[in-house]
């Protein structure tokens, strides 16, 4: 399989499953879509997973995907886990499986992420602490945190900024201060054989993601979630010399669209010499090892 994904284009690290084909539609995640939509400028029609499917092997970009368990932070009913590894095993060439398990589950969340990677082979964890409304050291999370460090998988978190819930009333219940990166600090030194994505540019934080992941061996950054034509003017300066092998291209399919994200990428002041690493190559290792 390693072979056939270095023949991609790209791999995009950060891709949202928000369409079920088990379940109804949910009315509070109708709710945050519709806030979410008017934030990003996103189309309102939410592509189902075949969808996604065949948008990215017609562009020729492998992608992780994810759906998020927030149901004690939001109420929100979550895609099962199942529904989304099923199709990245009928997808291999194309498509990788992150789960998704609320921290609130404590011991039977470490069960059901054991249960995951063993009976399902699933290649890491999805975390959004402001919309599941915890602290990324809450002692609750460390069952979970340590089946993940066990298998060393990789983990990706939230942090910054949250476009869902930007504009609902008391920002849709969300707490943005459990975004901020330096709280994951802690985690990167007790689970060190867990690697840490830190998702989106981590704006107002920026400075405190970049300092982790230049201190830290075991944390990444996604730059998902922002057209690179906005990114802090740090973030290219980081890439262009001591952090180029730490950035990774993510889009937040489907609020942001994978060609709009590469074509304003190789736009800005990236230089070239870093362009296959974060478009692809940082990737390849984090998600098969070094011998990719």
């Amino acid at each position: 399989m390693i072979e056939t994904w270095k023949k991609l284009a790209a791999i995009d690290i950060h891709t949202h499953a928000e369409v079920s084909c088990r379940l109804p539609p949910d009315p509070i995640q109708a709710e945050f879509e519709r806030a979410a939509t008017a934030y990003f400028g996103a189309e309102p029609k939410r592509p189902t997973i075949a969808e996604t499917v065949d948008y990215y092997r017609e562009r020729n970009i492998g992608f992780v995907m994810f759906s998020v368990d927030s149901e004690s932070g939001s109420g929100i009913r979550h895609i099962p886990n199942e529904e989304v590894i099923e199709a990245a095993q009928e997808n291999p060439d194309i498509m990788l499986a992150f789960a998704s398990v609320d921290p609130h589950k404590g011991k039977a969340g470490a069960i059901e992420a054991r249960r995951l990677v063993e009976d399902y082979g699933v290649k890491g964890f999805k975390f959004h602490p402001p919309i599941q409304n915890y602290h990324p050291y809450d002692r609750m999370a460390w069952p979970l945190y340590e089946v993940i460090a066990e298998y060393k998988l990789p983990a990706i978190f939230h942090t910054g900024h949250s476009g869902m819930g930007t504009g609902m009333r008391g920002g849709g219940g969300i707490r943005l201060k459990w975004g901020q990166p330096m709280l994951l600090d802690d985690v990167a030194v007790d689970f060190a054989d867990m690697t840490i994505i830190l998702a989106h540019p981590s704006w107002p934080w920026t400075d405190e993601a970049l300092s982790m992941a230049l201190h830290k061996p075991n944390v990444y950054i996604d730059l998902s979630g922002w057209s690179p034509k906005y990114f802090p003017p740090q973030i290219e300066r980081y890439a262009n010399t001591q952090l180029g092998h730490k950035f990774l291209f993510g889009s937040d399919f489907p609020l942001i669209m994978p060609d709009r994200w590469i074509a304003d990428f190789k736009a800005a002041g990236f230089k070239d010499k870093v362009h296959e690493p974060i478009l692809k190559g940082n990737a390849l290792k984090l998600l098969f090892g070094e011998e990719a």
